[in-house]
C-alpha cells in the first residue's frame, strides 16, 4: 500500500485567480525554502505537514520563478509549467485558461481506427513546423501522430528520454501555447495526438531532487538509470498522474503512450494511474492509453490499457527481412517464421517462453484482441540504436519490405509507422543529446560500449567511428525529407494500403479475433482473423526468394496483391516469392475500391 500522508497538495505553481498564484514543493529533506521571482523579490514559503512548502503569492502568469533551499541552492520547480530557456533558466508561471480552443468540441477518435504516426519535434523544426507536416498526413490516411517526449530536459537537442522537468514542454519547440495550437489544429484536421510519457526515470542532468527529497526515489532499488522512483509514497504518485492528468485535459492529448513501464517497480501504481484517467476525463472522449513493457503483462491491458507496442512482431519481422540476428535479435534468431506466426494469432511471441538470458518472459495473451497489440516495422528505438541509424529499407529486399508493410497496414493490429517511413527516407535517424562536460564523454563512451554485443564492433576500432551523440551535425543528419519531388511508389504503396484499412478493415475491427497462423515454409505464414461483422480476413505473406506451392482462400475476393499478378500464381497454386496476399470473404458486401491493386 502507498504511504498515506495528512495532507497533500498539487505540485508546482497553481493559478489560483487572475493575479494570485499557489506554489507548493514537496521537499521533505529541506529545513527552509523560498520562492525566489526574477525581480529579485524573495517569498518565505510556509512549512507544512509531510515535508511539503507552500505559500500563495501575487504572482500573474509570467512570473518568473526559482526555489531556494536552505539558502544554498536555487532549483527550477520540478513541476515547472514552462522555463524561460534552458533547465537553468527561471521557471515560469502558466495560465491554463489562456488558450481558446477553436474545437472545443472534439472527443477523438476510437481506437479501432487508430493509424499512428511517429515523430520527434525538434528533427521537424518545432511545434510550429510538425504543424505543417498534418495536412499531408491526413492526405496519407494517418489518423493520429505521437510525439516523442517533449519534457524539458538540458540543452536543445535530445530524444526527450533525459527529460527532468516533465510539465514543461521543451522550451525549444516552443511555448505551451503553441502546442496547444499544434494539438488544436490536428484536432481540426480529424487527427488524434498521442504524447510519449517518461515516468520511470529523470535524467542524468538537472534533475535536484536527490538534494532535497531523497525519498523520491528508492535505494533498495535499481533501474539502468539509478535508483528507483518510490511509486509507494502518495506524493510521488500523485506527481506523475497529475502530469498524465495535465497533458489529458489542460493541453487535450488524447492518449499517452508510458515509456518502458517494466523500469517501474509498483504495478499498481500504473492501475490506479489508468483509473484516474478514466475517471477523470470525459466519459464520451476517446482517450488512447499504451505501454512499452518488455514483460509482456497480458494483464495490464485488461486494466484500462488499450494496447501495448510489440516489440516481438518487428523482432521476428526484422530477423526476417534482414537477417541480423545479433544482440536482442538472437532471441528471434532460431524460429522467427514460427514466432511471426504466433505474433498473428496471439498477440505476443514470449508467452512465459525462455529468451536468450534463461529467464521466462511475458504472460499468455492470445485472449486479447488483435487491437491490444501496436505493430511496427521500425520506430525510433529500432532506428535510432543502430550505430549509424540506418532504415529498413536501406536493410532489406524491396519487395519483401512492401510485403511486410502490407501486412503492417492490413492486418487487425494497430499499425504505428516513424516519420519518413512513407517516403523511404534517406535520411538516418541517430541517437542524439546536447549534454556537455564529463557527461557527454560518459554518454559517447556508452552510447559506444552498447554495441561491444554486435559482432561488427566487436572492434573498438570500428566502435569510434559511431557518431558522437554530442556533436551538432549527428542530430542536423537526422532531419528526414518528408516530402518527395515527384511521384513516390512507395508514398503511393502507404496511401493505397491506408485506404483499403480505412474502407474494409476498420469498420470491421470492433470483436474482431484471430482463427489461426500457420507456417508455410522459411519467412512464409499464412494468417486468418474473423472481423466483427463475421468476415474473415486472410493474409498470405512469402518474405523468402522461392516460390511456394499453396492454396487459395476458398471464395477469396482479393482485396490487395503484391507483386502484380500474385493472385493469379496462387490460383494455379504458388505463392510468389516477395509476396503479400490480402483477401476478405466478406459477411457484409465489399465496399468498392479506390484506384487499382498495386
Amino acid at each position: 500500500m502507498p504511504f498515506r500522508t495528512l495532507e497533500t497538495w498539487p505540485h508546482g505553481a497553481i493559478k489560483l485567480d487572475a493575479e494570485q498564484t499557489r506554489f507548493a514543493l514537496w521537499a521533505p529533506d529541506a529545513f527552509y525554502v523560498s520562492v525566489e521571482l526574477e525581480n529579485g523579490q524573495s517569498l518565505p514559503m510556509l512549512p507544512q505537514a509531510d515535508g511539503w512548502f507552500v505559500i500563495n503569492a501575487r504572482c500573474p502568469a509570467g512570473t518568473r520563478y526559482r526555489f531556494n533551499i536552505d539558502g544554498e541552492l536555487e532549483v527550477p520547480d520540478p513541476a515547472s509549467r514552462a522555463q524561460a530557456g534552458d533547465i537553468d533558466q527561471h521557471s515560469v508561471v502558466v495560465d491554463p485558461l489562456a488558450y481558446q480552443w477553436r474545437h472545443s468540441t472534439w472527443l477523438g477518435r476510437p481506437w479501432c481506427e487508430a493509424v499512428i504516426y511517429e515523430l520527434h519535434v525538434g528533427v521537424l523544426g518545432g511545434f510550429q513546423a510538425v504543424e505543417q507536416q498534418l495536412a499531408r498526413l491526413v492526405e496519407l490516411g494517418v489518423t493520429a501522430i505521437e510525439l516523442m517526449p517533449i519534457a524539458q530536459f538540458p540543452g536543445e537537442r535530445n530524444w526527450g528520454y533525459d527529460g527532468v522537468l516533465p510539465y514543461a514542454p521543451q522550451a525549444s519547440y516552443g511555448t505551451p501555447e503553441q502546442l496547444k495550437h499544434l494539438i488544436d489544429t490536428a484536432h481540426g484536421f480529424g487527427l488524434a495526438v498521442i504524447l510519449d510519457v517518461v515516468y520511470n526515470h529523470f535524467g542524468p542532468d538537472g534533475n535536484y531532487l536527490h538534494r532535497y527529497a531523497k525519498s523520491f526515489f528508492r535505494e533498495d532499488k535499481h533501474t539502468p538509470w539509478g535508483a528507483a522512483i518510490d511509486f509507494r509514497r502518495r506524493e510521488v504518485r500523485d506527481f506523475f498522474i497529475e502530469n498524465a492528468l495535465m497533458w489529458l485535459l489542460e493541453y487535450r492529448f488524447d492518449g499517452l503512450r508510458l515509456d518502458a513501464v517494466h523500469a517501474i517497480e509498483d504495478p499498481d501504481f500504473l492501475q490506479e494511474l489508468a483509473q484516474r484517467v478514466r475517471q477523470q476525463t470525459d466519459p464520451l472522449r476517446h482517450v488512447w492509453l499504451m505501454v512499452e513493457n518488455e514483460h509482456n503483462q497480458a494483464s495490464l491491458l485488461e486494466q484500462g490499457y488499450d494496447a501495448q507496442w510489440n516489440d516481438d512482431g518487428h523482432n521476428a519481422l526484422h530477423v526476417l527481412l534482414t537477417g541480423e540476428t545479433d544482440a536482442y535479435y538472437a532471441d528471434y534468431a532460431q524460429n522467427p517464421t514460427e514466432q511471426l506466426a504466433r505474433c498473428l494469432s496471439q498477440g505476443f511471441v514470449f508467452q512465459g517462453h525462455i529468451n536468450r538470458h534463461g529467464e521466462a518472459r511475458g504472460e499468455p495473451s492470445g485472449h486479447l484482441p488483435p487491437s491490444a497489440f501496436v505493430l511496427f516495422l521500425q520506430n525510433h528505438d529500432q532506428i535510432g540504436n543502430r550505430a549509424f541509424g540506418e532504415r529498413l529499407h536501406q536493410l532489406a529486399h524491396a519487395d519483401a519490405l512492401k510485403a511486410a508493410t502490407a501486412l503492417l497496414l492490413l492486418s487487425p493490429m494497430i499499425p504505428l509507422m516513424f516519420m519518413g517511413d512513407e517516403f523511404a527516407a534517406e535520411q538516418p535517424f541517430l541517437f542524439f543529446t546536447s549534454h556537455h562536460g564529463e557527461l557527454a564523454r560518459l554518454v559517447r563512451e556508452g552510447r559506444r560500449n552498447e554495441f561491444a554485443a554486435f559482432s561488427a564492433f566487436a572492434d573498438p576500432h570500428k566502435r569510434e567511428q559511431i557518431p558522437d551523440p554530442n556533436a551538432p551535425p549527428t542530430f542536423d543528419a537526422s532531419r528526414p525529407t518528408l516530402s518527395a519531388r515527384e511521384p513516390s511508389q512507395i508514398h503511393e504503396l502507404y496511401r493505397h494500403l491506408l485506404q483499403l484499412r480505412h474502407q474494409h478493415i476498420v469498420p470491421r475491427l470492433p470483436s474482431a479475433h484471430a482463427l489461426n497462423a500457420s507456417v508455410l515454409a522459411p519467412g512464409a505464414v499464412s494468417a486468418s482473423w474473423c472481423l466483427g461483422d463475421g468476415s474473415q480476413l486472410r493474409i498470405d505473406l512469402n518474405l523468402g526468394h522461392t516460390p511456394l506451392p499453396h492454396k487459395p482462400p476458398t471464395d477469396a475476393n482479393w482485396l490487395f496483391e503484391h507483386p502484380s499478378g500474385s493472385a493469379q500464381r496462387l490460383q494455379q497454386g504458388t505463392l510468389a516469392p516477395y509476396c503479400a496476399l490480402v483477401s476478405l470473404t466478406a459477411a457484409t458486401p465489399l465496399l468498392p475500391l479506390d484506384g487499382e491493386r498495386q
